[in-house]
């Protein structure tokens, strides 16, 4: 369906990838914007996009049949290979145009101290079952952290790794391990369709790019409960606010069943931030739950609410609460004060860690 860029999005990309950008949007009636550094700036030089040099730069990425499937579906989602990145894009429509935002990529998967992830993180994928969750918000990078999950797994142990994406964004090459990619709408036609089906597979690691739905958290949980290490993604600000969050999408007449199985098969969660760094650049910020003993009976007991204390005070244990890796950041200068405390889970807390 997806053709090879032209030349004008090839030089745009270019561009963005010279300029270290994350984002990439095309919208009509615009000049190109590129996000660097979490903010938003435009590419003055180039003149705003009109109806139809939009559809001219973006037609080529579809073949006749794929522009009549566009008009029907009105967005669409597909990765590919430019320079040493691979890009994540939707092509959907606004005002009746065109429009698209290309995601970044590289080709190259950073390790845990490339990326600044706390050693404490080691301990999740050397689990050989359970369930491991990275949270946080779009465009924080949780599908990164995930890549460098897999490709330390991929790196040490001789297993069988299976993901689960849509699309595929990292592309991994077997080092120690066979690794099988499914795309959703291509290899599969649904993230839980592929999930039941990975049984059959015979696999060691599973990473499901994201739990949008009951039917995938419900399979991924009882793949975790079948002795399989299962990596994933959520969309939420918090810790305690995942268990919540996995809970609360089951029916009320399932929950009691279902904090009983979240709890058995827990290893831990991952919240974390991007912020923008004073000297340029970002920094990640991570909050850490472990689930021991006592996070496991607080999530059986339904007082998830009381999760954000026993993080606060287990730093012994490995435990890390984002509020205070905020407050270091500040206090090491590496971020300023504003952008931290946007992002500070209790505010009035924090503040009193910094002032």
């Amino acid at each position: 369906m997806y053709f090879k860029e032209n030349n004008k999005i090839s030089a745009l990309l270019d561009f963005a990838i010279k300029k270290a950008a994350t984002d990439l949007h095309l919208i009509v009636g615009c000049a190109p914007i590129l996000r660097i550094d979490d903010k938003l700036v435009e590419i003055k030089e180039i003149a705003p996009f009109t109806s139809s040099s939009m559809k001219l730069a973006l037609e080529g990425f579809f073949s006749d049949n794929g522009l009549e499937e566009l008009k029907e579906i009105k967005e669409v989602d597909f990765s590919f290979g430019h320079a040493d990145y691979r890009f994540r894009v939707n092509i959907y429509y606004q005002k009746g145009d065109l429009a698209a935002s290309f995601r970044l990529i590289p080709n190259q998967i950073r390790t845990f101290t490339e990326l600044g992830l706390p050693p404490i993180i080691e301990r999740f994928i050397g689990s050989s079952q359970g369930f491991v969750v990275i949270t946080g918000p779009a465009g924080h990078g949780k599908s990164t952290t995930l890549a460098s999950m897999v490709d330390r797994i991929n790196s040490e142990r001789h297993e069988h790794i299976i993901t689960i994406e849509d699309p595929i964004e990292y592309l991994f090459e077997p080092k120690k391990s066979i690794i099988s990619q499914r795309e959703v709408g291509i290899d599969t036609n649904s993230f839980g369709k592929a999930l039941r089906s990975a049984l059959r597979e015979d696999p060691d690691t599973i990473l499901v790019g994201e739990m949008r739905d009951l039917e995938t958290v419900e399979a991924a949980l009882n793949l975790a409960e079948t002795g399989h290490l299962v990596l994933t993604t959520l969309h939420t600000n918090s810790a305690a606010q995942t268990a919540d969050r996995i809970i609360s999408m089951f029916p009320s007449h399932q929950q009691d069943q279902v904090r009983n199985q979240l709890a058995n098969v827990l290893v831990g969660v991952v919240s974390q931030r991007l912020l923008p760094k004073v000297s340029g650049g970002r920094v990640l910020a991570a909050e850490v739950m472990i689930a021991d003993s006592a996070i496991k009976n607080l999530i059986r007991e339904g007082k998830v609410h009381q999760i954000p204390n026993i993080i606060q005070t287990s730093s012994s244990s490995g435990m890390i609460s984002l509020d205070k890796v905020l407050a270091e950041l500040v206090s090491k200068g590496e971020v300023a004060v504003e952008d931290a405390m946007s992002w500070a889970l209790d505010p009035k807390g924090f503040k009193m860690m910094i002032y």
